[in-house]
This record gives structure tokens, sequence and C-alpha cells, in this order.
């Protein structure tokens, strides 16, 4: 692995012992927060390998959590996630997994409520750092530690152009891009990462784009 700085080797500021158990789950969390775009009412949340065998000592259970609750890694709150969470009336449910997975620090996270619910995959890779490799079915890599776009679109001619083609107007730059689809001609999903804050004025000319399914901004 390629670190770009000391932070990445000594991770971040954070509550917990272990940047991969701890930092690293609550940014999983809080991703998978920020996709859902609002609080959740229950959760389950998997745990595979090393996380299912020492999420209760490292604390993953609590980041993890933590994280749904929109708490970044340094908030002292996290400490005392899993009782905010049953105070808000957010039924937690936590299952250790036998399964062999590709990375030891893997989490898949189901959230919902009334209106709907989301499923990700995420694994944590080190000094805080993670990766989220799937979501609703769809095969994906991304970071979260950069500003990015997740779009829903109909696997049609055309339709990465046009999303490329707004973006390099208002001089953003793609620092990473990749496209999964569940079968050809259907529905696709792109996930960017860019270099800057993406306007909502920019959020809102992609939607109007034909084959535009849904847009999702992701802030660092």
């Amino acid at each position: 692995m390629k670190y770009k700085s000391v932070f990445d080797i000594i991770g971040p500021v954070m509550i917990g012992p272990s940047s991969s158990h701890t930092a690293g789950a609550a940014r999983i969390g809080r991703v998978a927060r920020d996709l859902f775009r609002r609080e959740p009412k229950w959760a389950t949340i998997s745990f595979y390998g090393s996380f299912a065998k020492t999420y209760k000592g490292h604390g993953t259970d609590v980041a993890i959590v933590g994280g749904l609750l929109d708490f970044d890694t340094y908030d002292e709150r996290i400490k005392e996630s899993l009782t905010l969470a049953k105070e808000k009336g957010m039924k937690i449910r936590f299952i250790e997994e036998d399964a062999i997975t590709d990375h030891p620090n893997t989490a898949k996270v189901t959230i919902g409520d009334d209106e709907g619910e989301l499923e990700l995959v995420g694994i944590s890779i080190g000094g805080g750092k993670i990766e989220i490799i799937e979501l609703n079915g769809f095969q994906l890599k991304l970071s979260g530690h950069h500003p990015a776009l997740l779009v829903v679109h109909d696997d049609k001619f055309g339709a990465i152009a046009s999303v490329s083609n707004i973006l390099a107007k208002h001089a953003i730059n793609i620092g990473h891009m990749d496209v999964s689809r569940k079968d050809v001609g259907k529905m696709a999903l792109m996930t960017i990462e860019v270099d800057q804050t993406i306007d909502e004025k920019v959020i809102e000319e992609l939607t109007t784009l034909p084959n535009i399914t849904q847009v999702t901004r992701i802030a660092e």
C-alpha cells in the first residue's frame, strides 16, 4: 500500500484504540448515513473476519453506530453511541459472520426506515482509510476521503460522456471514475471522485440529463 503522508500511517484524530477497527468503522457508518441522506430507524451490521472476532474489544460496534449518527472519528460521543442510538429509537443488530471475505476488516451495513433501505459493504484498509466496495448490489470503489458523486443511470450510449462534459464545463477535475452495471442496457452506477466541492447547481444540472435517474453528492 502507498501512503501519501505520515498522517496516512499514524491515522486520523480519533476515538478508540485502533485506526482500522474504530476510525475506519466510523467512516464506513458515516458514508452509509450520507448515502441514505437521513438518520435510519434501524440497522443490521454484519462483521466479517477480524472485525467479527474483535469488534467488541476494539470498539468497532460503537464506532460504526457513531458513524450512522453522523459523528466524526474524533467525536467524543462515539463512546456512548449505542446508548444514544437506543435513546433515538434506532434498533441495532450485530451479526458475526463466518464467511471468508477478500479483506479481514469487512462490514456489511444495512439501514432503513419507513421510506426505504440501503445496503453497502465497506472495508477498513488501515490508517483510518476505507473503501466502499458494494452498494445495493453494485460493485464499486469509493474511498470516502474525497468529494464524490454517485450517479444512477440507464446503461445507454452517451450517459457517461454527458456527465463528464458537465463536470468539465464547471472545471471540476475527476480524480477517479468507476462504472458498474448489473446487466447490459439496464441500470448502472457511476462512482466519480473529484478534487473539489461540488455546488448544488451542478447536481441540479446533472439530474436534468437524459438517462440519469439519481445523483447523490458525498462530501469529503
